[in-house]
């Protein structure tokens, strides 16, 4: 059992049968065999002090060794599933304007780049948010939040890239920083100004690469609105060294390194994802052999998102199961996105993580918590149930992890524990 510290506890979580710690993994993502390492305790049981975990073990060692607050939460899980908060690595959250007259045309055959290319995908939403005032977009987005705490996400990161141009960029931005004060959602946010090459900037993608790196990047740092610069590097939108570029500029503001990469064709995003070191390369449909090596070489994590593959139809999924075995520490998230993936569920995620990438349950939990809180810079605060740790847990509605991820299109979470105190509970829920 861990050792708790000595101050009273304030919540008290106990009878939880099993409690999935996914815990033992400070230090670096788990790749390879330890991408199932899940820690299982049976009728655990977990305390905190204030936002933080003081003691983790089975119901009778925690009982017999921590001293509970008279005014403490005390919430017996009654023998349900518990875990560690989701961690959602990779959404757009911020957006105004919904795209669902972009469905019967995908299901008529039209690809996603035959709608950009004809005004719509992301630049339909560009052209909505940009009208969107900040009150506004910052509303729309605590909305989704909710959403998401209520599937059982605590900590998820959100990028701009509606905007495209610094104006909206940085509307986005601060309508993130907004919504997410006072929510119980940890949230991290990212710019991505090259998300896509804007009509305004008639297709010169070069010049527009130009107004990101010289006025985007710097407006954002200097306002400390992002901890992470993202590029779309794909063909039809950013080249490798126009990405290069962009990532480049971002590492010498003080915001780190990620990549929307090889989504929809290979292209050498995962290679450059190794050459920058950057935090995580994200879709990886089409990643190559090579890349996939040298992301593992390099320790760079691949962040998947098989609902965006679902929602576009596409035939291909991310190789997971070759990442696995090359090492390298897969992480999951939901793309939320108006366009090619709008769910804010990590549920549907894990479960589609099973049944298309090939991921055992163990596995898929290990890359929606730990991985992914690894994915955001987060893993010494978020991800396992560790003391320590801020006290992010789930209660659910299942016996074991394999229920969790095979029941599928119904919210199974009954309570959802953020910072030691309930933030959410289902209604007629003990």
């Amino acid at each position: 059992m861990s050792s708790p510290a000595g101050a009273p506890v304030t919540l008290l979580v106990h009878n939880a049968g099993p409690l999935v710690t996914v815990a033992g993994s400070h230090g670096s993502p788990a790749g390879g065999a330890r991408q199932g390492a899940v820690g299982i305790v049976p009728d655990g049981a977990v305390a905190a002090a204030g936002e933080r975990i003081v003691a983790v073990g089975t119901s009778a060692e925690v009982l017999r060794s921590v001293e509970v607050a008279p005014d403490a939460e005390v919430i017996d899980a009654r023998g349900a599933l518990v875990l560690p908060g989701f961690v959602d690595p990779h959404t757009h959250l911020v957006y105004a304007g919904e795209r669902q007259h972009e469905f019967p045309r995908r299901l008529r055959g039209e690809s996603y780049l035959d709608i950009l290319a004809a005004g719509g995908g992301i630049l339909a939403t560009v052209e909505a948010t940009r009208r969107a005032d900040e009150a506004t977009l910052a509303e729309l987005t605590r909305s989704r939040l909710d959403v998401a705490l209520a599937h059982g996400t605590t900590t998820m990161e959100i990028k701009s890239g509606y905007g495209l141009d610094t104006t909206s960029e940085l509307k986005q931005l601060r309508a993130v920083r907004r919504a997410a004060s006072g929510h119980a959602i940890d949230v991290v946010p990212t710019f991505m100004g090259a998300h896509a090459v804007p009509a305004t900037a008639g297709r010169d993608a070069d010049a527009y690469v130009e107004l990101v790196i010289e006025e985007m990047i710097p407006a954002v740092a200097a306002e400390r609105l992002a901890r992470f610069c993202d590029v779309f590097c794909e063909h039809g939108v950013f080249s490798v060294e126009q990405s290069r570029r962009v990532l480049q500029a971002g590492v010498a503001a003080g915001l780190r390194p990620k990549l929307h990469a090889d989504e929809l064709a290979g292209g050498g995003g995962a290679e450059l994802a190794a050459e920058l070191r950057a935090v995580s390369a994200d879709h990886l449909v089409h990643a190559s052999e090579a890349g996939i090596a040298a992301m593992a070489a390099e320790g760079v994590l691949a962040v998947l998102l098989p609902g965006t593959t679902f929602a576009l139809m596409g035939r291909d999924y991310a190789p997971a199961r070759r990442m696995v075995e090359a090492g390298l520490p897969v992480a999951l998230a939901t793309d939320a996105n108006p366009g090619s993936s709008p769910t804010e569920s990590m549920q549907i995620i894990l479960n589609l993580a099973c049944l298309q990438l090939r991921l055992s349950p163990a596995e898929a939990v290990v890359a929606a918590t730990l991985n992914a809180a690894h994915a955001v810079g987060m893993a010494d605060t978020v991800g396992s149930l560790e003391v320590g740790k801020r006290a992010d847990l789930v209660i659910y509605d299942a016996p074991d992890l394999d229920y969790l991820a095979y029941h599928y299109g119904t919210n199974l979470a009954r309570r959802v524990v953020a910072g030691g105190r309930t933030a959410w509970t289902r209604t007629g829920a003990a």
